[in-house]
């Protein structure tokens, strides 16, 4: 994963990588909208275990985000850091912010359902918006808020080719993502529950090279 910066150009995320990387891998077919599922193999400390959504891909590269690492900060103790923020949500917002990805830990995104005003979001999938902007952190706790939501700090991307050579590596299986996983299950859950929609055991899974 290498480090890049995301751009928003008319309400649209961009990847910009910081270092230009030339790459021989073939370029799948997008995965845009699908969960990336860790396999055993994948140790790495950030992704162990991960199920990441993924909002941008092509041959430039991807982007997404962590969505079943929580992070030992509330919405509400968040929310009281924001600077642009003054409201105090009662009942206090005790659901976990989430760890998008290792880039930029600072910026919070906000997924979430849509809004009536969705200017300050991105279209994901029909039921499906991002956002980085404090307007929509704003509305959390509010009348205004979305019906659903999940905030993450920070994000993971690749570039191009790199995420073909994980994949081409065993460290990753793909499935159409849905958002009843982002929403509806727990997260402790959501990396065995993709798993089993994709038809696998995760017990049956091997640490050893070979694809499932």
């Amino acid at each position: 994963m290498k480090n890049a910066k995301i751009k928003i150009q008319n309400n649209n995320p961009t990847i910009h990588s910081e270092t230009d990387v030339s790459s021989k891998a073939e370029v799948l077919s997008t995965l845009k909208n699908h969960f990336l599922i860790a396999m055993p193999s994948l140790t790495d400390p950030y992704f162990k275990r991960s199920v990441v959504y993924l909002c941008e891909h092509d041959d430039k590269g991807a982007m997404g985000f962590i969505i079943n690492f929580p992070v030992k900060l509330t919405l509400q103790e968040l929310l009281n850091n924001v600077e642009t923020i003054s409201h105090q949500p009662n009942p206090p917002l005790l659901d976990p912010v989430f760890l998008g990805g290792p880039l930029e830990l600072e910026r919070g995104f906000v997924l979430h359902s849509p809004l009536a005003d969705n200017s300050q979001s991105t279209q994901l999938n029909e039921q499906l918006m991002m956002s980085n902007s404090n307007a929509i952190l704003s509305t959390l706790g509010t009348d205004n808020a979305p019906e659903k939501y999940m905030v993450t700090l920070g994000y993971a991307s690749w570039d191009a080719g790199q995420l073909e050579e994980e994949i081409k590596d065993n460290h990753w299986l793909t499935i159409k993502s849905e958002n009843d996983i982002i929403f509806n299950i727990p997260a402790e859950k959501r990396w065995r529950e993709s798993l089993h929609r994709l038809g696998i055991n995760p017990e049956q899974l091997s640490t050893s090279a070979g694809h499932a």
